[in-house]
């Protein structure tokens, strides 16, 4: 079983309650925050911490920067996941660092140094989130009016990794020799321009750092529309999935598998890991207690304009007793089909699902450490996925209670790793490095 942690650097990651909860800490604008959360999750032996990103604080709801600043909500406040993964490099010795960087904004030059760099300093632990941004209010920032349209967006996006990869490649493994004697610092032989021109990019290259520990990162993905699993399937190495059954987490476990078998690359090598929101007590009282208050500190308007956000559709039109319409929806498909699969199976009111929404995923993970580590096996065994991205209701004690309750539970089952085997996150996942 493979372990991520989904940690916002800001206020909410699992819950939109989280912020609020007593312990939670506010230093979120602290290193040591950071440096302490990765110290806990590296104690308990988690593949990698996983930083989410966006472009724009959020005004879909209404129209409106007020439910995202008032409630503290998805974009209320985001650091930039590159500068705090460089912090967490050197505090930390194996946990995998992941960064999540648009494609739709960046240049391949730019992020295919930005994680060389990382992968260096950090000796081959960081993992590349790659999104296709669709919301305005991200262009907005960038220059441009509009955003692309979603086939556009893509057709960028494999461009862009492409083009990403060649100028990883363009040295070498050996090419930087650092010889005092020849003299050579390093191998002209070994360093090549990748001379690319395409579509969308013109890159001439070669990248001005060596190449990475691991080859390249490692690819992360969370594409639920038909073009989004082909390109999960084709590019990545990990897909992070939300589900809220088991029925329709199997049924995208073996459509990704198949998928990626199409792309000539084995299924193994494509890890997927569920969302999950778990709260955890000593026992079932001290969860449920701790579950009712997070669930009261988290007003129905905050997942709304989360939600608002990620379909990218102003929901405030709409009646708020009344169920969700079926929606084309130019945001993310795979929160879509969460909520309309929930309106469907329990006939909730819009606000009813802002509040769902809002204190996260999945609740079946709450209870003892055992408890939700026989839960947690239930959907690895069933081959609902390959583990689990772990969203923390609040930070830092979240980590620490999940840690301390249930990764000893999970390794007394023998499911999950009391040591970590190598170094790099390659090692972790079990995926190897790739060649040229």
């Amino acid at each position: 079983m493979h372990l991520a942690a989904y940690v916002m650097a800001g206020p909410v990651s699992g819950h939109h309650g989280g912020w609020r909860y007593p312990s939670a800490q506010h230093d979120i604008l602290s290193v040591r925050f950071y440096q302490e959360i990765g110290r806990l999750l590296e104690a308990g032996r988690f593949d990698m911490l996983f930083l989410p990103d966006i472009q724009a604080l959020p005004r879909r709801l209404g129209d409106s920067l007020d439910s995202q600043l008032r409630h503290g909500a998805l974009g209320a406040l985001r650091l930039d996941p590159i500068v705090v993964l460089s912090a967490l490099a050197g505090s930390t010795r194996h946990l995998g660092l992941a960064a999540t960087i648009s494609t739709s904004y960046f240049t391949p030059f730019h992020v295919a140094r930005a994680l060389a760099s990382l992968d260096h300093l950090s000796a081959g632990r960081v993992a590349w989130n790659i999104v296709t941004s669709f919301q305005d209010a991200e262009a907005r920032n960038f220059g441009l009016e509009e955003q692309l349209s979603r086939e556009d967006r893509y057709d960028r996006a494999d461009e862009f990794v492409e083009v990403a990869c060649k100028l990883w490649n363009s040295w070498r493994d050996g090419a930087l020799t650092l010889d005092r004697e020849t003299p050579q610092f390093a191998d002209p032989a070994q360093v090549s321009p990748i001379s690319h021109r395409g579509k969308w990019f013109n890159v001439e290259g070669p990248l001005n750092v060596s190449r990475p520990p691991q080859g390249r990162p490692v690819f992360i993905q969370a594409g639920a529309s038909s073009r989004g699993r082909d390109f999960a399937a084709k590019w990545a190495d990990v897909i992070f999935v939300t589900h809220s059954s088991q029925d329709s987490a199997q049924t995208f476990y073996h459509d990704i598998k198949a998928r990626a078998a199409h792309h000539g690359r084995n299924p193994d090598d494509v890890k997927i890991l569920l969302g999950m929101v778990p709260v955890v007590g000593e026992t079932d009282a001290i969860a449920r207690d701790k579950q009712a208050l997070l669930d009261d500190l988290c007003d129905p308007e905050a997942g709304l304009s989360t939600l608002s956000y990620q379909l990218d559709i102003d929901l405030s039109p709409f009646p708020q007793d009344g169920v969700l319409p079926d929606l084309e929806v130019g945001g993310v498909q795979g929160h879509y089909k969460e909520v309309a699969e929930l309106t469907r199976k329990q006939g909730l009111s819009l606000r009813e699902i802002g509040k769902r929404y809002g204190i996260g995923p999945l609740r079946d993970f709450n209870g003892t450490g055992g408890a939700v580590a026989e839960v947690m096996q239930q959907w690895f065994d069933a081959r609902a996925c390959d583990g689990f991205m772990v969203q923390m209701p609040y930070l830092p004690g979240g980590v620490e209670d999940f840690v301390r309750l249930v990764i000893p539970e999970l390794q007394s089952r023998g499911v999950f790793r009391r040591e970590y085997a190598g170094d790099t996150l390659r090692d972790h996942l079990g995926i190897a490095r790739p060649s040229h």
